[in-house]
């Protein structure tokens, strides 16, 4: 289904990016360190055309000129401690001692993922201000391959809303356009990215916590497949299973690099897939051409959009058309409110789960935004049956899904519902003026992918014409993670976003 572009999706670039032309050049300077894709970062340090502590200079330097116009990375270590990190990165290499393709490399945590020497905060005044002393299993991966560790990005409180604000760091901003908001959960490394503060970053997604922030950054954000990437260590092993940890980046190769680190199985998450994480490092052009696209769009006009956001995301579909992929409209056969019902049981159960010691304290639960309070008390008014309920509607729209992938090869429909709105709005109390009866329905169009546990990525689709950007969801069956890296990958090289729009702050300086 060809779908001529839009005016504003298809404008001139403002201030086109320096990395269009340094992304794999050799760094001459600070500013064209921090211009590099993560992986030709990390192979200026690999082959020592740049030291660690240039790289983490240079990064230093940037996070300080821009990071407080956003508040993304938050928990900054001490600079003369991060500068003996990395000449001790120096001296590895110096032996020959190579960590991984990491080495080196700046890195900042989400704040609600455990990494020893900072504190996890979750954006809450009821959590722990000293130092972890262990990592999560995904961070400790990180770790492993050779990044050094930053400070950590910022998240809503115990990363509930998609607009990260909290009353210990406050209000993260977004990169184009700072009075709005950045998205969230992983709104700090959504912003992070967008500036160039971080060479990739990961983040996790419960309720489009990769993608939203991704559409706002106008970066990548993927969603794996449930189990992809293993949770923990957590005292709860088997229920938890609407959020997972995933990777971020400028490029969606830097994207399955990072996924690559982050994915395979640990025996301290028995639900985690086996599949070792190397194969996402694999090479990922591939023919695109004839593949089968069903377009969601807006679920037949159940979810309200602010308006532009369709016409950004129907005008990609030219792109896909443009690259030889066959698209036309498709609707799953399962009601929407049916869908949105299952997902209000799942998710006020598990967080009541979460959350409920705090809640039955008085004096901790005045502490709790209103929101977590309304999750809490939410899953308290549950039964048993209601919650098995729920488990069995939301197998019937995995397999609702399933039958579509006999169909499509992939599904689209867009990242978000409204553009970046206010940062000093909590959440919009209405969309296309219909009203927002919960903290989070103005983003009912990330629950599909989450309840049926499938690999779903953002890719950017450009701007409106207040330059704020937009993101569309690339949605694949299950387990089919690489398949969507190598279609997003296919659409960043027929598209070049990120490389056609630099934040205005970095242009101007």
């Amino acid at each position: 289904m060809a779908v001529a572009p839009s005016p504003a999706a298809q404008s001139s670039a403002a201030c086109p990016s320096p990395a269009a032309n340094a992304a794999h050049a050799l760094p001459n300077s600070l500013d064209d360190i921090v211009a590099l894709d993560a992986l030709a970062l990390s192979e200026a340090i690999r082959t020592r055309r740049v030291s660690c502590r240039e790289v983490m200079q240079a990064y230093l330097a940037h996070i300080a000129r821009y990071n407080p116009a956003v508040n993304a990375i938050v928990s900054l270590r001490d600079t003369d401690v991060l500068l003996a990190e990395a000449d001790e990165r120096d001296r590895q290499l110096a032996s020959g001692q190579y960590l991984g393709w990491m080495h080196g490399m700046p890195h900042a945590v989400k704040d609600l993922a455990s990494c020893a020497g900072l504190p996890t905060r979750k954006g809450s005044p009821l959590t722990c201000a000293a130092a972890d002393t262990h990592d999560s299993i995904s961070v400790g991966r990180i770790r492993a391959a050779g990044a050094v560790f930053v400070g950590k990005t910022n998240v809503s409180e115990f990363g509930l809303g998609s607009h990260s604000y909290n009353p210990v760091f406050g209000i993260t901003r977004n990169a184009y356009d700072t009075t709005r908001c950045a998205g969230g959960s992983s709104g700090g490394a959504g912003s992070a990215l967008a500036l160039r503060l971080l060479p990739v970053a990961d983040g996790s997604d419960m309720m489009g916590s990769l993608r939203n922030p991704a559409a706002f950054g106008n970066v990548y954000g993927l969603r794996p497949s449930q189990g992809r990437v293993p949770y923990g260590p957590a005292p709860e092993v088997f229920v938890q299973q609407l959020s997972t940890e995933g990777p971020m980046g400028r490029t969606v190769a830097d994207v399955a690099q990072l996924l690559a680190t982050q994915a395979g199985y640990d025996a301290r998450s028995p639900l985690s897939i086996a599949q070792g994480g190397s194969d996402f490092a694999n090479a990922l052009p591939r023919e695109v051409k004839g593949l089968r696209l069903g377009w969601l769009g807006d679920y037949g006009g159940h979810l309200p959009m602010e308006d532009g956001v369709m016409a950004l995301c129907e005008a990609a579909l030219h792109d896909f058309t443009a690259m030889g992929c066959e698209v036309e409209p498709c609707r799953p056969d399962f009601a929407p409110d049916r869908l949105w019902r299952t997902w209000l049981t799942l998710r006020h159960w598990l967080v009541n789960g979460s959350l409920g010691d705090m809640y039955a304290d008085p004096a901790r639960r005045d502490r709790l935004k209103p929101e977590a309070q309304w999750e809490v008390a939410g899953g308290e008014a549950l039964s048993a049956s209601d919650v098995f309920r729920a488990s069995i509607d939301r197998s019937e729209w995995y397999r609702a899904l399933a039958r579509l992938f006999e169909r499509y090869d992939f599904l689209l429909m867009p990242a978000a519902q409204v553009f970046p709105f206010d940062a000093q709005t909590h959440w919009p109390a209405s969309v296309a003026g219909r009203p927002m009866d919960t903290y989070h329905r103005w983003m009912e169009v990330v629950i599909g992918p989450t309840l049926a546990g499938l690999p779903a990525i953002s890719v950017p689709v450009g701007f409106d014409a207040r330059g704020l950007p937009m993101g569309l969801q690339i949605i694949g069956p299950a387990q089919a993670d690489f398949a969507v890296l190598q279609l997003a990958h296919a659409h960043e090289q027929q598209t070049q976003w990120v490389r056609r729009r630099l934040p205005p702050m970095l242009c101007t300086g």
